[in-house]
């Protein structure tokens, strides 16, 4: 795990996004295609834009999000929102978006045909991850019900999640999913996710999920 600091949220937009650009650069150079999954939440949202006007070949690039809430992408709570609007503008609205979210279908009835889809992108590329206080990341939390089979080394691609502590089910990205991503980074804000990340380091990943995506991953703090 490298660990870098910023003197400010500002900074650590700009730098993070410079270095997604050029992971993604980098993999273009060897690859037909290129696949970035990407944090809902308000950490991600000021990388994305200053991501979003990178000179990338964005055309080549498959965006999806890291978990969804299952809610309508009109829903202020949708990552796919927040993706459209803050990150699919500018030159990165070329990149193809791949939305987890089916209306009128419960999720377990979906992941099939998503993970059809996402099968052809692994492993990904580039992966930009938030984390909770609680230290979970994407929507794998503490003590939920599906987390041991979400961490299995043999985990399927997506997860369906009812943490007990949010109003509507989730899909998420699994463990190895995630950790199998070749460029992965993850930016947290404030001493409290500061403290949070340094107690995941001596906890299993079954109390601090987090834990399962740490190895060789870029962590960028700012106060």
């Amino acid at each position: 795990m490298n660990f870098n600091e910023y003197p400010d949220r500002e900074m650590l937009a700009i730098e993070v996004a410079s270095e997604i650009a050029k992971d993604l650069e980098m993999h273009l150079l060897h690859h037909d295609q290129a696949s970035l999954a990407v944090a809902g939440g308000t950490s991600p949202a000021p990388v994305f834009d200053d991501l979003c006007a990178a000179d990338v070949a964005w055309d080549r690039v498959h965006v999806m999000a890291t978990d969804e809430r299952w809610v309508p992408m009109e829903s202020e709570r949708s990552n796919a929102r927040l993706i459209r609007e803050r990150l699919l503008t500018d030159r990165a609205a070329a990149a193809q978006f791949l939305p987890f979210h089916v209306p009128a279908r419960d999720p377990e009835e979906v992941l099939a045909e998503i993970e059809a889809q996402i099968i052809p992108d692994l492993p990904l590329s580039v992966v930009l991850l938030g984390m909770g206080e609680d230290m979970h990341t994407a929507s794998l939390f503490p003590g939920v019900e599906g987390l041991a089979q979400a961490l299995a080394s043999d985990a399927p691609v997506l997860c369906v999640m009812r943490p007990g502590s949010q109003p509507e089910p989730r899909v998420s990205l699994s463990a190895p999913v995630l950790n199998g991503a070749l460029s992965k980074h993850l930016v947290i804000y404030g001493d409290a996710k500061k403290k949070a990340l340094d107690r995941a380091l001596s906890l299993p990943p079954e109390q601090a999920p987090v834990q399962a995506v740490l190895s060789e991953i870029t962590v960028h703090w700012a106060p």
